[in-house]
């Protein structure tokens, strides 16, 4: 089976979600959504497409054109109800491609928070109680075609379903604690604009990081494994 895994900037990559990704099966492959885009066969015929995050956003189509190639393919992936999991900025290319909103928050969500989970969540059961790294400052609108599955304070949607075969994920479910230092050097500038406490952020991460790998590795576990047919 083959897994394409979408990304936006290098270092935001599957994280701890690529070993249970192999080892149900899947080939993994990285194309970056703009320089190497998927033609409308990828889009429409590969087994798994994983799209991830980044720091532009569903606004910047005008700098990012190719933003609005990328909500058309995932549009036709989900109309043919291909298997399809979209993490941060990657959930809200789904909500948008299923005719949702996102709109700037107006503040930035960094840090690490339990979900206050909807009851039967399915798989995103493992997630209760479990503090979530949170990196984003849009948030999903949920609507009547796109009920959020849980929830923080600030963010009314941090994830959603859509049947069985796709999941978007506001929040960083699939987080490496390895690799917060790429991170911390990559979105720099973002963090700096925020008011980040990085000492804060490095100890939040070594207490909540390896119990987050495990509830998450749970959480795409189960979801493949309602993939099966």
């Amino acid at each position: 089976m083959k897994c394409i895994a979408l990304y936006h900037v290098r270092f935001e990559d599957l994280g701890a979600f690529a070993q249970p990704l192999a080892t149900a099966g899947y080939d993994i492959g990285y194309r970056h959504a703009g320089a190497a885009p998927l033609t409308i066969e990828e889009w429409r015929d590969t087994d798994l497409i994983v799209i991830l995050g980044g720091p532009i956003g569903v606004a910047d189509v005008a700098s990012y054109p190719w933003l609005a190639a990328e909500i058309d393919g995932i549009a036709l992936r989900l109309a043919h109800r291909q298997p399809t999991l979209g993490i941060c900025l990657g959930a809200q290319l789904m909500a948008v491609a299923l005719g949702g909103q996102v709109l700037a928050s107006g503040a930035m969500e960094i840090g690490w928070s339990p979900l206050a989970i909807a009851p039967g969540a399915g798989s995103l059961e493992h997630l209760r109680g479990v503090p979530v790294l949170h990196w984003h400052g849009d948030n999903i609108v949920p609507g009547a075609a796109l009920l959020a599955e849980a929830h923080t304070g600030p963010t009314p949607c941090q994830a959603f379903r859509i049947g069985t075969h796709a999941l978007g994920l506001q929040c960083h479910v699939e987080f490496d604690p390895a690799m917060l230092e790429e991170w911390l050097t990559g979105h720099a500038v973002e963090l700096r604009q925020a008011g980040t406490d990085l000492a804060q952020l490095r100890a939040d991460t070594r207490q909540h990081g390896p119990r987050l790998v495990q509830a998450g590795q749970a959480v795409l576990q189960d979801w493949l494994r309602e993939l099966a047919p």
